[in-house]
């Protein structure tokens, strides 16, 4: 497993580290120059990001939330003090786990738990929702290409899907790919 830690001070780094000994066998890299983070992160391609924050800015958290947004890994943050606006502001940006005051050695790896399971979590609802905005975008489209088969050839909406179906069985292609191409057709044509 390879874990990038971003922290600022070696000393706060090194405890996240000692927190990750019982791992087997992990990849730890340490980033601490903001300059840069987020190609840092992209090159060394981390499964998980553990960002330790301390007392940040509203700059530096926004900065960090910034980078967060750009990744698509489980996150987990660590920092002094509760922020309701940055609670927030991170749970927007993706960040997994959000952990105030948290920081010490036995706690890391239960975190680090947390952070992946409630990353794969939420991947798998993310995933449920984009087939399901493409599925009804499709059911759309069809039902876009019924109508303007009925429209232009006075025939039933059975009729219509029937015709698409036949041509997509004929052509081997999906029947929302042909519905797709109706309503192009249609839309060039300017009908």
């Amino acid at each position: 497993m390879k874990i990038a830690i971003i922290d600022e001070s070696a000393a706060r780094a090194s405890i996240i580290e000692d927190g990750l000994a019982e791992l087997d066998s992990p990849e730890i890299h340490i980033l601490t120059q903001r300059q840069g983070l987020l190609a840092q992160i992209e090159a060394i391609g981390p499964d998980i990001v553990l960002m330790d924050l301390g007392n940040p800015s509203r700059d530096v958290l926004e900065e960090y939330f910034a980078v967060s947004r750009a990744l698509a890994r489980p996150i987990a943050m660590f920092v002094d003090e509760s922020d309701d606006e940055a609670i927030t502001a991170s749970i927007d940006a993706g960040v997994s786990a959000y952990v105030v005051d948290g920081l010490s050695k036995n706690r890391i790896k239960p975190l680090l738990d947390l952070a992946v399971k409630r990353f794969n979590a939420f991947a798998r609802l993310q995933k449920d929702l984009n087939e399901a905005q493409g599925k009804l975008a499709e059911r759309e489209t069809i039902d876009r290409a019924k109508r303007i088969l009925m429209d232009s050839r006075k025939v039933s909406e059975p009729e219509a899907y029937a015709e698409l179906r036949r041509k997509a069985m004929s052509s081997n292609r999906r029947i929302a790919e042909i519905a797709e191409a109706v309503v192009t057709a249609h839309e060039l044509m300017g009908d």
